[in-house]
């Protein structure tokens, strides 16, 4: 046998990008965000080349040039102020549900998903924006931005919505410079939305997201963003919110016309008697009301980590059971396992980028990336994983052309076929056809041409 050619092309990922920006439709969003920069070069062509140095796992300065343009031009694309990301990861979200609506079935509960992650950047002195942050895993404040993100969720499929680089609006932990903007333009706003409160811009990313056509019934966050006020806000959007609540003994709720913190109320339902049903995974389940009128459902439920110990969700939707609310509230998991595989796979914080406009930028290209995976995962047969086609797209081992090896496998099998026909020819045959049918349409046509 031959050895096997080698070939230095990136034809699956391209004809994937091409499909996938054929069937949503970039073109008319781009139109609809008010693209404003006069170039020659598209901005469709741009979005493709950075989505395939993002797969090649390369940085803007040693990315391979395209014919048309250089990554200079590339890196004055991602810092052009005057582009609205938000709305396009918005926009583009929007048609990727509607692409997969078909493929959901109507009893599904639509979720959003609120979160952030670190943004590190260690060695940076001149980034625009930078300031001190805490992280919350080694406990100790770095240099960098919280990346503020919003997801959808069908219970199957994650899909990145929006997103805020958070600064700080404190003084004394801002780090880098801020250029001065004109407020009204949209470079100022998103300068001033980074060095908001954290709550505030997450009600923003979700107003933006409702008004962009993402549908959602539930938006689902960590105790980090729980507060009576925060679940009065997303009710007035139409929504309704699902979180874990904090035990302060600053916040109070009314329970039968008496005010009780969390940890007084937990006393409360206990010295009453209640026993939950049998099987059930919850202790206690009850409805209160928040000091600004708002009913909530709260259900406690045991720390499976702490035997002592308990956690406490809470929900604007009092029709819903208590295992539905624990059932709702476990799929906020899955905007953690985005924050993996956007850093480990499609460098979620790797980039040279310094000016904020173009940070933004960046998110945005590793949003959409991640929203091309998981469309590619939900039209293939098989049961990759976003990890899994990712490395098929990229260039990890692109020598190998793994079309020629399969067009090679199936030529021999049915070569054998013909000399010693051990079994009956059809169903062989039938086994090769299933074979096929089950590989990516890129490769399937490579059989039917062969």
């Amino acid at each position: 046998m031959n050895s096997i050619k080698q070939s230095q092309s990136n034809d699956e990922a391209q004809f994937l990008i091409r499909t996938f920006f054929k069937q949503i439709g970039l073109g008319k969003i781009i139109h609809q965000i008010n693209f404003k920069r006069h170039t020659p070069i598209s901005p469709f062509m741009m979005i493709k080349w950075l989505m395939t140095t993002i797969f090649a796992r390369k940085s803007l300065y040693r990315a391979q040039s395209d014919a048309n343009f250089t990554t200079r031009t590339a890196r004055n694309f991602l810092n052009d102020g005057r582009t609205n990301w938000q709305k396009l990861t918005c926009l583009l979200t929007s048609q990727v549900i509607k692409a997969l609506r078909p493929f959901i079935d109507s009893r599904r509960r639509l979720a959003l998903i609120i979160d952030d992650s670190l943004f590190a950047r260690p060695y940076a002195k001149k980034t625009e924006l930078l300031a001190r942050v805490y992280d919350h895993n080694k406990g100790v404040y770095v240099r960098g931005y919280r990346a503020l993100t919003l997801g959808w969720s069908d219970a199957n499929t994650f899909l990145p919505v929006n997103f805020a680089l958070m600064s700080s609006g404190k003084a004394e932990n801002q780090l880098g410079p801020c250029l001065k903007n004109d407020q009204r333009t949209l470079a100022g706003q998103r300068r001033n939305q980074a060095r908001t409160k954290m709550n505030e811009a997450a009600v923003d990313l979700v107003s933006q997201a409702f008004q962009n056509g993402v549908p959602a019934q539930y938006v689902l966050f960590d105790s980090w963003y729980s507060s009576p006020k925060m679940f009065d806000l997303i009710n007035q959007l139409g929504l309704d919110g699902v979180g874990m609540l904090k035990r302060s003994k600053k916040v109070y709720y009314r329970y039968r016309k008496r005010l009780y913190s969390v940890k007084t109320l937990y006393q409360r339902l206990q010295t009453e008697g209640r026993k939950s049903k049998e099987g059930a995974t919850y202790q206690y389940s009850c409805v209160v009301e928040s000091l600004s009128g708002v009913e909530l459902k709260l259900v406690f439920v045991s720390n499976r980590h702490h035997a002592n110990n308990y956690l406490v969700l809470a929900t604007t939707k009092t029709s819903l059971r208590p295992n539905e609310i624990i059932q709702l509230y476990g799929r906020r998991w899955q905007i953690e396992t985005y924050f993996k595989a956007a850093k480990q796979y499609l460098r979620f914080d790797q980039t040279q980028v310094q000016k904020y406009d173009g940070l933004c930028g960046h998110l945005a290209m590793v949003m959409m990336t991640y929203d091309l995976l998981a469309w590619q995962e939900r039209q293939e047969r098989d049961d990759r994983t976003i990890g899994d086609l990712f490395y098929i797209m990229g260039e990890a081992m692109p020598d190998l052309n793994i079309t020629e090896v399969l067009v090679w496998f199936v030529k021999t099998l049915q070569e054998f076929m013909e000399d010693e026909p051990i079994i009956p020819r059809n169903l062989l045959e039938g086994t090769v056809n299933q074979f096929i049918k089950h590989l990516p349409q890129s490769v399937a046509k490579q059989f039917q041409a062969a």
